[in-house]
């Protein structure tokens, strides 16, 4: 996939690889199941005298091809184990990395950023213009993201990143971008009729350079502040308390 949508995070060939993998074993599967449907379309077609006759099955048959179906599943499981880890499960530490918040709403993509004290929701926290996102090259990027409508999906493919938006929850994810340039942020979940204006742009740049940007940012407001979105639970809550 490298050749066709370029690798930009530290992550990118890991998941190339892991879709070939599946494109590999698939793809056998869809032709081993495909010829043997012909075969028997051609080999017991019907034919004038014939007469059909009923089989009732074969157990060992059966049980030879759940078993080795359930091998394969297994067996990418494990392929794809730390690949998964590295992605879910081993996150930076906030220390080292770039702190954003992201509030996605019909139709937009709202990010704030930690200032200078490197945590949210502080009253040094940057707003840039909506849909608009910068990232410093080779440093790692830990996003939170939350939703304040509809499902909404975050979605960079040259970084190989996706993640879900859902309502009344929160979700961290990271990654490291790796090559400078601009990217589209599109929203993979349809979220209503304007779905299709929901994108944003990315713009991937040398450290100088983000904190040059950044530094613009200073005393920005924002219409749909991360830090404001509630989960529904809480805000349910809320609205029943006297």
């Amino acid at each position: 996939m490298g050749g066709l949508i370029p690798q930009a995070s530290t992550f990118a060939a890991s998941i190339d690889s892991l879709f070939i993998v599946v494109l590999i074993v698939t793809g056998v599967a869809f032709v081993l199941v495909e010829g043997i449907l012909i075969y028997f379309l051609i080999r017991y077609r019907h034919r004038k005298g014939q007469k059909a006759s009923y089989v009732h099955g074969n157990r060992q048959l059966e049980i030879a091809w759940t078993v080795g179906t359930g091998i394969a599943f297994f067996s990418l499981a494990l392929y794809q184990y730390n690949t998964w880890t590295q992605i879910k499960i081993a996150l930076p530490d906030e220390s080292t990395a770039v702190l954003i918040g992201v509030s996605s709403n019909q139709f937009e993509w709202e990010p704030t950023y930690a200032g200078a004290d490197g945590v949210l929701c502080t009253p040094d926290d940057l707003h840039p213009p909506v849909n608009v996102l910068h990232f410093p090259v080779n440093r790692p990027m830990l996003v939170r993201l939350k939703s304040e409508d509809v499902i909404h999906s975050f979605f960079v493919p040259e970084l190989r990143v996706k993640q879900d938006a859902v309502p009344g929850r929160e979700f961290e994810f990271w990654f490291e971008p790796t090559l400078s340039g601009q990217y589209e942020i599109a929203c993979a979940e349809l979220c209503g009729l304007g779905h299709y204006r929901m994108r944003g742009r990315v713009t991937v740049e040398p450290q100088a350079d983000f904190e040059a940007w950044l530094g613009e940012q200073a005393g920005a407001a924002s219409a749909h502040d991360y830090c404001q979105v509630t989960p529904l639970a809480i805000a349910s809550e809320a609205q029943s308390l006297p």
